[in-house]
């Protein structure tokens, strides 16, 4: 990679920290590089399914390149995905204890527990409001998971065992009183008090480059928006596909948990837009 590589990774990187705001810088980039989003609903032509094309669907994407207006014989498909292990906010997350007003999280993905101890978070992700409508909302440093003085844990340094549970919920406030987080929420989404939402926690340390010679990329989320980013960078930059051949670039969200959703791995999406483009070809 050159340094303009590594220096348009950590875009990416510092771009994502969720899977919604993952989705959408790929896809302005593709956006970017000349490709036409295409409307999840509705009918498609050859001209909706011709050429750079992409598909948004929540956090996650599907581009493809076509040349020519028949059915393919064959599809080259490579894939990565857009979510990363991290802490996830609760429907209730509203706790108070000892003073101290703190944000509920359940752990997502396979977390180091204690990578997160320590560290400026900021959330990230989508408020839905009172109408049904999704917006995107990143915040900065506002929470963090500390830790005891080490003259309140002795034996720290023997090993530190975590409970999800009990010892990752973050502080955000002081105060007997819960904080209300919906009202919060709405007031970062700018649309009153947020109905619901699907939001994660951040380490908000932008990604760098380190090491005596800058050889080394230090970041969170590289598994696996590096992934990502390599598969958007090669399909943009393939130019058009031979005729008869379908190059597809799928990001899939919720591989962390196991991809059974409706955009992970192993949902309809995939399936579905490749036989929506093949129908559109007269296939």
């Amino acid at each position: 990679m050159t340094r303009n590589d590594t220096d348009d990774l950590r875009r990416l990187l510092d771009a994502g920290p969720s899977p919604f705001h993952a989705a959408a810088d790929i896809a302005r980039r593709l956006t970017d590089a000349g490709s036409v989003p295409v409307a999840p609903d509705g009918r498609w032509t050859p001209e909706d399914v011709t050429g750079l094309r992409h598909l948004v669907r929540d956090g996650a994407v599907i581009a493809w390149r076509l040349s020519g207006s028949t059915v393919p014989d064959e599809a080259r498909i490579v894939g990565a995905h857009t979510d990363s292990p991290c802490l996830r906010l609760k429907p209730r997350p509203d706790v108070a204890a000892h003073g101290w007003r703190q944000l509920d999280v359940e752990v997502y993905g396979g977390v180091l527990n204690n990578s997160w101890l320590d560290r400026d978070l900021g959330i990230a992700g989508r408020v839905i409001d009172g109408d049904g409508h999704a917006h995107l909302v990143r915040s900065g440093p506002v929470a963090r998971v500390p830790q005891l003085a080490i003259h309140l844990d002795r034996g720290v340094n023997d090993g530190l065992r975590l409970d999800p549970q009990a010892h990752l919920m973050p502080v955000w406030g002081v105060g007997d009183g819960r904080g209300d987080v919906a009202e919060w929420l709405g007031s970062l989404a700018g649309v009153g008090r947020a109905a619901w939402w699907d939001l994660c926690l951040f380490d908000t340390q932008p990604a760098a480059v380190i090491g005596r010679d800058g050889e080394l990329l230090a970041s969170a989320r590289l598994d696996n928006l590096v992934s990502c980013w390599a598969a958007t960078t090669a399909l943009v930059g393939s130019g058009p596909a031979p005729t008869g051949r379908l190059h597809v670039m799928v990001l899939n969200d919720h591989e962390e948990v196991g991809s059974a959703s409706a955009t992970g791995a192993e949902g309809p999406l995939l399936e579905h837009v490749l036989l929506r483009i093949v129908c559109a070809l007269g296939g």
